[in-house]
């Protein structure tokens, strides 16, 4: 039978990361330029076989833009902060609706803030964070700190790496 203390010391606190486009003006453009690609695609027919479809000029400025928005991705990680702690943050947050757990606004600020290892952000950061990213962003970077805490099991299937590992090993043959 295990001896705790030897499984405790074995033990380490759930980590996750997410990673977030902070260029949103690039990540706009790039969706105004997607839209274009579409009407052009639908649109278009060529007066002769000479002619160039427009939406390869399009392709090519979206592909530039990808690029540009690939160097302002930051990933965040996460860890655990562990239950009295997590339990102490869920209670100085409570909803005002009896129905919720937790105040939708402020335990969302707190949770990224006390779990967050890389880079580390005081709520005051995470504040000054919400107010360029989008909505959506926020949702990633909350999501990703819930699950840290409410996760549990084995780690994430991965079928791209499943997939690799199979091809690598029926390879090998």
């Amino acid at each position: 039978m295990p001896d705790i203390k030897a499984l405790l010391a074995k033990a380490k606190p759930r980590e996750g990361s997410t990673t977030v486009l902070l260029d949103g003006q690039t990540a706009g453009e790039i969706e105004r330029l997607e839209a274009e690609l579409l009407q052009v695609s639908e649109d278009w027919q060529p007066t002769d076989l000479t002619e160039q479809h427009p939406g390869r000029k399009i392709s090519e400025q979206i592909a530039k833009l990808r690029q540009k928005a690939k160097t302002s991705e930051a990933v965040f990680r996460f860890r655990y902060i562990g239950d009295e702690a997590y339990s102490s943050l869920l209670a100085a947050h409570p909803s005002k609706d009896p129905n919720e757990g937790f105040d939708s606004v402020t335990f969302p600020r707190a949770l990224i803030a006390a779990s967050a290892i890389d880079p580390e952000m005081a709520e005051d950061d995470v504040k000054a964070l919400f107010e360029v990213i989008s909505q959506g962003d926020i949702k990633r970077l909350f999501d990703t700190a819930w699950d840290v805490h409410n996760s549990s099991g084995l780690a994430p299937f991965s079928l791209a790496a499943s997939a690799l590992l199979a091809a690598a090993v029926g390879g090998e043959k």
